[in-house]
C-alpha cells in the first residue's frame, strides 16, 4: 500500500523557516510524482510544488524562490524547505503521491495523500 505522513509543522515567526517531511512508503519516486499542498482556513486547498519521476520540480508564483521541494530516495522521504515565511503561509500542509511522470497542482491529479501537518507563522 502506498502510505504517505507528513511531519515537521509549528509555529514560525515571519522571516523565518521551518522544513517539513513527508515519509513514504509502498512506492518508489522513479514512478510516482510528488506534491505538496496546503489548505488554509476558510480556503480549497491549493497546490505548491511538485516534482515529477525524473526529478523536475515546479513551484506556484506565490511560494517560487521561498519554498523547496526535495528527495531523499535512500529514505524514501520527501522534503519542502520553506524560508522567508509570511503570516499568509499558516495552513495545513500536505504531501500526496500520483503514479505516473507528471505532476500537477490540482488535487485530483493525486491518489495518495498524507494527513496534514499545521504550519503558522506569526506577524
Amino acid at each position: 500500500d502506498v502510505q504517505l505522513q507528513a511531519s515537521g509543522g509549528g509555529l514560525a515567526q515571519a522571516g523565518g523557516s521551518l522544513t517539513l517531511s513527508c515519509a513514504a512508503s509502498g512506492f518508489t519516486f522513479d514512478d510516482y510524482a510528488i506534491g505538496w499542498f496546503r489548505q488554509a482556513p476558510g480556503k480549497e486547498r491549493e497546490g505548491l510544488s511538485c516534482m515529477d519521476s525524473i526529478g523536475n520540480t515546479y513551484y506556484i508564483d506565490s511560494v517560487k524562490g521561498r519554498f523547496t521541494i526535495s528527495t531523499d530516495n535512500a529514505k524514501n522521504m520527501v522534503y519542502l524547505q520553506m524560508n522567508s515565511l509570511k503570516p499568509e503561509d499558516t495552513a495545513v500542509y500536505y504531501c500526496a503521491a500520483d503514479k505516473g511522470y507528471g505532476c500537477w497542482f490540482y488535487e485530483v491529479d493525486y491518489d495518495h495523500w498524507g494527513q496534514g501537518t499545521l504550519v503558522t507563522v506569526s506577524s
